[in-house]
């Protein structure tokens, strides 16, 4: 049984996230969405409500389980038992930083992998930043998040 853990902040989940996760999900036994804490970030959604946000918009996919960390990846990989780190990569601008990055996880803990996947075409512009940023100024993201990501955003603008 291959785990693979997709880490990231999902702050909101978005509809490029869901590609990579539905994927993900025909090409491993179980995908382990991992959200993490990052308070670096100052996300606009708390790490409990990102949580519910994703396991709701993702209910449909039976491979897929939603988990809150705030833990080092690798020791929280290592936890629940997955063999691969799954990453996506969106643009060529994500690659040296994912490079760098699964190169760090690598030297940590040389068990676990990283494997990239590059979204469908019509998702690849689509990042959370971008989706917080249009939905603060008043634009529509109904073609970038799930409809009920969409209402939390428009309460949290409130």
């Amino acid at each position: 049984m291959v785990k693979a853990v997709y880490p990231g902040t999902f702050d909101p989940i978005t509809n490029g996230h869901m590609d990579l996760i539905e994927r993900a999900a025909s090409l491993f036994d179980e995908v382990i969405v991992a959200i993490a804490a990052n308070p670096s970030k100052q996300p606009a959604f708390a790490l409990d409500e990102r949580v519910a946000m994703a396991k709701d918009v993702l209910k449909h996919v039976e491979k897929a389980h939603v988990i809150g960390f705030d833990t080092l990846l690798v020791h929280f990989a290592r936890e629940q038992g997955a063999k691969v780190v799954l990453r996506g990569l969106r643009a060529v601008s994500d690659f040296d930083y994912e490079f760098q990055l699964a190169g760090m996880n690598r030297r940590l803990d040389s068990n676990i992998e990283t494997v990239f996947l590059t979204p469908a075409e019509k998702f690849s512009y689509i990042s959370s930043s971008l989706v917080r940023e249009i939905a603060g100024l008043g634009g529509d993201v109904s073609g970038f998040v799930h409809p009920n990501v969409m209402a939390a955003l428009k309460n949290r603008i409130r």
